[in-house]
């Protein structure tokens, strides 16, 4: 009795240092199980569109940019065209 008290007590040990940490799939549960929208999470998705509107805005300055170059660039081929066919 005394030799599977001990191997119980073994075992156990053992077990107790394993720990699974579980999170839930929606953030913004509360611990009711209410949803909860608190100024943390407003916030931080404020932080985030606003983020992603500055990057989207400097990507279409970087475009804009681009086209004008290349629609200077056609301007000028297509006036060399013109000038080589006069003569």
């Amino acid at each position: 009795m005394l030799s599977r008290s001990s191997t119980v007590a073994r075992t156990l040990t053992r077990q107790g240092g394993v720990a699974a940490r579980m999170y839930s799939d929606n953030s913004n549960v509360g611990p009711l199980g209410t949803t909860s929208e608190d100024s943390f999470i407003k916030r931080e998705r404020a932080k985030e569109d606003y983020f992603v509107r500055q990057h989207e805005k400097e990507q279409l300055q970087k475009l804009r940019k681009q086209l004008k170059e290349h629609q200077e660039k056609v301007d000028h081929l297509k006036n060399k065209i013109e000038s080589l066919s006069k003569h």
